[in-house]
């Protein structure tokens, strides 16, 4: 299996809370990430948060 790398730069607030959802799992913050990524319903979550921040920001 072919394996690239990601990096992320996000606020405090925001890990903080990816921690906090990790924790609660047991997992660390990427196993959490990549589970949720992973997720049958990913994509359509997805999609759902990428149209409502065009609906926020106007986008047409």
């Amino acid at each position: 299996m072919r394996t690239e790398v990601l990096s992320l730069r996000m606020d405090h607030e925001l890990l903080a809370r990816l921690r906090d959802h990790a924790a609660k799992r047991g997992m660390s913050v990427q196993d959490y990430v990549v589970r949720t990524l992973m997720r049958d319903d990913f994509d359509q979550r997805f999609r759902a948060a990428v149209e409502e921040t065009e609906k926020f920001y106007g986008v047409p």
